[in-house]
């Protein structure tokens, strides 16, 4: 029997939000991100035993927010994909390696970014534990580092526009609620 090829579309379908935070239908990031339409996101923070964050400088070949420094990594999930399992194949696909995952909490935001697009998401985030180097995907990652909560704060307060608005929103309101659990 032969395999169905993936449309190339269906993996850009992004679910859409309703008032109630339950999926209304899909649509292209490109669109999502272009109108400003609210839509379901993934952003992954793991730490080691020293409590230090994994951060990953997006890649030069993003479309949006290229070459900032953000959390572990961060994607949308497609259509018919839950937000677990996006969180998993990000991690996977950006950083090479796969960890336990626990949500922690789901927060939305607002915010227009410099290049003209916006950024309107229910952003679901999550939490592990991971000791070893990762082995970063060079489409995705531009470079990575562990860096303690302390110096990220400091640095995004001297450096903020090194860093993604999502990361920065996540370190300022919900900083108490990334608390690792180590398995």
């Amino acid at each position: 029997m032969k395999r169905k090829k993936l449309d190339k579309n269906y993996e850009n379908l992004i679910p859409l939000i309703g008032i109630e935070n339950q999926i209304i239908g899909f649509e292209k990031k490109e669109k999502i991100h272009t109108e400003g339409l609210l839509h379901s996101a993934v952003s992954v923070f793991i730490f080691n035993l020293e409590n230090n964050l994994m951060l990953q400088k997006r890649s030069s070949k993003k479309y949006h927010s290229s070459l900032l420094w953000t959390n572990t990594c961060c994607s949308h999930p497609r259509k018919n994909e839950s937000v677990l399992t996006a969180a998993h194949r990000c991690l996977i696909e950006e950083m090479g390696f796969d960890c336990f995952l626990e949500q922690k909490f789901s927060f939305t935001y607002h915010e227009f970014l410099s290049n003209g697009l916006i950024e309107n998401e229910l952003d679901h985030v999550f939490v592990g534990f991971y000791e070893k180097s990762p082995i970063i995907n060079f489409k995705e990652v531009d470079n990575w580092k562990w860096i303690s909560l302390n110096e990220l704060i400091e640095n995004i307060n001297v450096y903020p526009d090194s860093y993604t608005i999502w990361l920065k929103i996540i370190v300022k309101n919900y900083l108490n609620q990334l608390k690792c659990i180590k398995i």
